[in-house]
């Protein structure tokens, strides 16, 4: 088995412990060697300059290739591309291109009025500058806004089409998860690389809350094992067993690639 090439995303800092805290944690990824780091947007936009910021720091200070996040939310399109070229003119080459999540207490997503209306808007016009390498999300399991899971494999193929080169993926608990819906991307076409997403478990109340929200499935032997580990206080351990155990399910299954979201 070889060793898989690996990338990490951060959120960006939003005070100066937080800065100081990132850049630990670069420092110690760093000797892995990553194929890419990668800084989020947050909700609505909300770090949009915090996202910018960290994304330059971490170009200018690491020599690691950084990949900015950019989404449709609350902007026009030509913000949205000033925003992209401001990072082309910075060296960042490396987008991932998503539609995005509305403001807190919006609802549904609603296009800014003279904004990218989705995703593959904002794919295509990115891939006409010439200047990006892109990235776009996948959904293993439905999306909470599909109507089925074809329909998600179906705007995954338009995106790749429209011109990403890569997929991550939502994370997911069980690596049979991902492994079904790499073989259904197959089928329907879908030649690009489409990369799993991995979220090592640090605490598990409230990434079941979280999954829960992001409409991922929890098997029930999940929360069996956590509610022995916690109260052995042993959930460090577990959490530390199921990550390893899934990235080496996933590697003997011919997976090259895998992308941490590092929290």
């Amino acid at each position: 088995m070889s060793v898989p090439a690996v990338s990490f995303e951060f959120f960006p800092p939003k005070n100066l412990e937080a800065s100081f805290r990132l850049w630990d944690t670069v420092q110690v990824l760093s000797p892995l060697m990553p194929r890419f780091v990668s800084v989020t947007y947050g909700a609505g936009g909300t770090t949009r300059e915090l996202t910018r910021d960290a994304v330059g720091t971490l170009h200018k200070n690491t020599g690691l290739n950084v990949a900015a996040h950019l989404t449709c939310v609350s902007a026009t399109r030509e913000e949205t591309l000033a925003i992209a070229e401001g990072f082309a003119e910075v060296g960042v080459t490396d987008i991932v291109a998503l539609r995005g999540d509305p403001p807190k207490g919006e609802g549904a997503f609603t296009p800014t009025p003279g904004g990218f209306a989705n995703s593959i808007e904002l794919i295509e016009a990115l891939a006409a500058t010439g200047k990006f390498t892109l990235r776009v999300g996948a959904y293993p399991e439905k999306h909470p806004e599909a109507a089925d899971s074809d329909a998600d494999i179906a705007w995954l193929k338009r995106k790749i089409d429209a011109g990403a080169a890569e997929a991550l993926t939502q994370f997911f608990f069980e690596p049979e998860t991902f492994l079904r819906f790499r073989d259904r991307c197959a089928k329907a076409g879908i030649g690009a690389p489409i990369v799993p997403g991995i979220l090592p478990i640090e605490n598990w109340p409230g990434l079941r809350r979280f999954a829960q929200a992001c409409g991922t499935a929890i098997p029930a032997w999940l929360d069996e094992a956590f509610d022995k580990a916690i109260r052995d206080d042993r959930q460090d351990l577990l959490a530390t067993a199921l990550c390893t155990e899934m990235c080496d399910t996933l590697l003997s299954e011919g997976v090259e690639k895998l992308h941490f979201y590092t929290l």
